[in-house]
């Protein structure tokens, strides 16, 4: 019958991992390895994982050379200021939209107050909007809804709800 583990495993693994073996391990330990298939397949299988374990650590630890300390800290201090100014412009912004938005609602009532030829087009059509018959259209709204419902509630909500989430999702950033 084959044996399945040794009282000498933990052993030869503590002696892999700190680099003992083979030069610095007991002689005693080194016959038995010898000796034993179960702790020659752990010596081997351990000391290759330990070893590719020291390399990727040396590749990740130091790609290269290391940079200078005030450099580090120079561009985390310029990273900070950056994401600063960047938060506190974010309402700033939306006061700029909002006065853009009331500017050009200014401008417009300006122009109308002043334009005849855009007097003439609100007359026009406000001339065409007192001439409806609102009991007449009432069939025509409720066919339209009930077609085209689905679409309808899906603009407004385009309209209202996304412009909301787009806010909230750039405001957590």
């Amino acid at each position: 019958m084959r044996q399945i583990e040794c009282a000498f495993e933990s052993e030869v693994v503590m002696a892999v991992v700190q680099s003992r073996w083979p030069d610095r391990a007991d002689a005693e330990l080194r016959e038995h390895v010898k000796t034993c298939e179960i702790c020659a397949d752990v010596a081997a299988v351990a000391g290759a994982i330990e070893c590719a374990l020291e390399e990727s650590a040396a590749c990740v630890a130091f790609p290269g050379t290391l940079p200078d300390s005030g450099l580090v800290w120079w561009k985390a201090q310029m990273r900070a200021r950056r994401e600063a100014v960047a938060a506190a412009g974010r309402p700033i912004t939306a006061v700029h939209l909002a006065a853009f938005a009331c500017a050009v609602g200014l401008l417009g009532a300006c122009i109308g107050a002043t334009s005849s030829w855009f007097q003439g087009a609100l007359k026009w059509a406000w001339a065409g909007i007192t001439g409806i018959d609102i009991k007449a259209i009432v069939p025509y709204v409720a066919a339209l809804i009930e077609g085209h419902g689905l679409l309808i509630a899906c603009m407004v909500a385009m309209v209202f709800v996304v412009p909301v989430a787009v806010y909230l999702a750039i405001g957590r950033d």
